[in-house]
């Protein structure tokens, strides 16, 4: 059955439905405000929870820093005197070896000028014997 509507009534249901569709709008956006701001808070609330642990951590870190490097500090000194003395030792050797071996060659030098003086000297008799002879 066909029914007829006057044109107020048409323009009230227009109306009546564009109210119920503005509330509907309306009461989404009150809610989609709500969500935005509750979101919002709680992601702060959740980075200053974050923040505060991070802060704790680099307090604890920088309260124990000025000993971790005194530590570090003392092992690297210990690390330099203890490099320091087997490089003076290695030269200390070196340099006994180098005092031997110049040692050994003028000791071989001296036997060696000690030698000649010899063979000069038997030559020196055998000369005198041939000519006493």
């Amino acid at each position: 059955m066909i029914r007829y509507v006057k044109c107020s009534e048409l323009i009230y249901y227009w109306f009546v439905c564009k109210i119920n569709c503005c509330r509907n709008i309306i009461f989404f956006m009150t809610n989609s405000d709500y969500l935005l701001k509750a979101a919002i808070k709680k992601v702060t609330e959740k980075l200053n929870e974050i923040l505060v642990d991070k802060i704790e951590e680099a307090t604890n870190i920088a309260q124990d820093a000025p000993e971790i490097l005194k530590k570090e500090f003392d092992s690297l000194k210990e690390s330099i005197i203890e490099e320091a003395s087997i490089m003076e030792k290695a030269e200390k050797i070196q340099e006994n070896e180098s005092a031997n071996t110049y040692q050994d060659y003028k000791i071989k030098k001296a036997l060696n000028e000690i030698e000649d003086i010899n063979k000069q000297i038997d030559l020196f008799y055998k000369s005198k014997n041939n000519q006493m002879k």
